[in-house]
């Protein structure tokens, strides 16, 4: 009976959020959980052929939601909370939702995007089949800490779960890490050849997780992702089973894994590792990736994965959230050769983190390249953005709070794109700014 009461009123809460413009993303499943902690427990049963859950500092929302795109193409029901609320009472309201009046639920598979810190948490009520792990930043350092802290809680996790098969990024030495474990079947997926020009870019995780001696690498494609070996214990990028090569970054991107021909119009590097991911747990899960490159074609990007909008000149939106997301975003809008404004917005709102010194580990100052035409700074944290751009030395063109405004006046330059760079929560409000304007994505 708590069950059930627990499920109506989670439905009622996201009839009630729809109504008043809510998304209803987490709180129902919040409420729901206070009623029957058990909601969510033993959902394996319910799930016939696998689930996979996806964590990692970036990238998990899009790999998540692949994999849900691929599944589905394929003719699979699935559950998934395509939304991004990937703590305990985010995959709360996504059962829930899922579930009829009596609560009941079936489906072929799930696929959960489940917070880092989380991870413990919910492995106490979900066993996954597979568990893709993308790879290991620095991320809100007031809620995370450094990465050895976020690193031992994922181990906790994976101890919870005998016998779940490890996806893992095999260019991240964070991650390969975990492969370590004897109770868990590792497969590892990378880009095998150097892509990107050699520059001195930030190694977050540069140090050796076995003996703490600093990587070196025959090769890197950003942060401290690439083919890394350790010097003194012999730690190195593993035996790849999901193989990336001859990559061409100009659009569309083409590249093959384990030697199919891939072509998507997805921008940026990044988004290679996020496909690689979901190829590398269909193959873990046993499903056929023969016909990979079709399952893709239906997918659709969330909100700000360089999210186009159509106006008199494309507003391109981007959300980025730590440095190593914020290099990729600045490295991507350099690929793009027109003439362009830039827009940086900072908040520092609780689901961002109040620490914002992580502003100074981004290479900012590679944003100022030849097409660069003018520079907007705006966001709570407004000031501390455009104290970061003058020790860069780059000249902030125009100061705002209001993001309508920041838009309004690029829209009216003689650029020929606009890129619009976020943390996470300006992202709804600048979409909601972009709707109003009259852009149409």
């Amino acid at each position: 009976m708590r069950k059930l009461l627990a499920v109506w009123l989670g439905k009622a809460l996201t009839v009630i959020g729809k109504i008043i413009g809510k998304k209803s993303s987490s709180s129902p499943g919040h409420y729901a959980l206070k009623i029957c902690p058990d909601l969510v427990r033993g959902l394996e049963k319910h799930i016939s052929k696998g689930i996979i859950v996806t964590c990692g500092t970036n990238g998990k929302t899009t790999t998540n939601n692949l994999m849900a795109s691929a599944l589905e193409a394929k003719g699979y029901k699935v559950l998934c909370n395509r939304l991004g609320a990937n703590m305990l009472s985010g995959v709360a309201t996504t059962v829930l939702q899922e579930m009829n009046i009596f609560g009941k639920l079936k489906a072929d598979y799930a696929c959960l995007e489940i917070d880092e810190a989380y991870t413990p948490i919910v492995f106490e009520h979900i066993k996954p089949d597979v568990m893709v792990i993308t790879n290991l930043f620095r991320d809100q350092l007031d809620r995370y800490g450094e990465i050895d802290i976020t690193s031992d809680i994922i181990k906790r996790a994976i101890n919870k779960v005998p016998g779940v098969k490890l996806v893992l990024n095999g260019d991240d030495p964070l991650c390969v890490q975990f492969g370590a474990g004897e109770n868990a079947e590792a497969y590892y997926y990378g880009i095998s050849e150097q892509v990107l020009p050699q520059l001195d870019d930030t190694k977050e995780g540069r140090f050796c997780p076995v003996c703490g001696e600093e990587q070196s690498y025959n090769y890197y494609h950003y942060s401290q992702l690439g083919d890394f070996y350790c010097p003194k214990c012999g730690f190195k990028r593993p035996h790849i089973d999901f193989e990336v090569k001859d990559v061409s970054l100009d659009t569309p991107m083409k590249f093959t894994i384990n030697g199919q021909p891939m072509s998507i119009n997805y921008k940026g590097f990044y988004n290679i590792y996020n496909l690689i991911a979901v190829y590398g747990a269909l193959n873990a899960l046993g499903e056929d990736t023969n016909d990979f490159a079709s399952l893709l074609t239906a997918y659709k990007p969330q909100i700000g994965r360089m999210q186009e909008y159509k106006f008199n000149k494309p507003v391109i939106l981007s959300l980025s959230k730590n440095p190593a997301g914020f290099n990729q975003a600045i490295a991507t809008v350099n690929t793009d050769k027109r003439k362009k404004d830039v827009i940086i917005a900072i908040n520092d709102k609780a689901n961002d983190g109040r620490d914002v010194s992580w502003l100074w580990d981004v290479d900012f100052d590679k944003i100022a390249d030849e097409n660069l035409n003018t520079l907007t700074t705006t966001g709570i944290r407004v000031y501390d953005i455009s104290l970061r751009f003058k020790y860069a030395g780059i000249n902030v063109n125009h100061i705002t709070h209001d993001m309508a405004e920041a838009v309004s006046e690029c829209l009216r330059t003689d650029s020929e794109v606009v890129y619009v760079l976020v943390n996470y929560t300006a992202l709804y409000s600048t979409e909601a700014v972009l709707k109003r304007l009259g852009g149409e994505a």
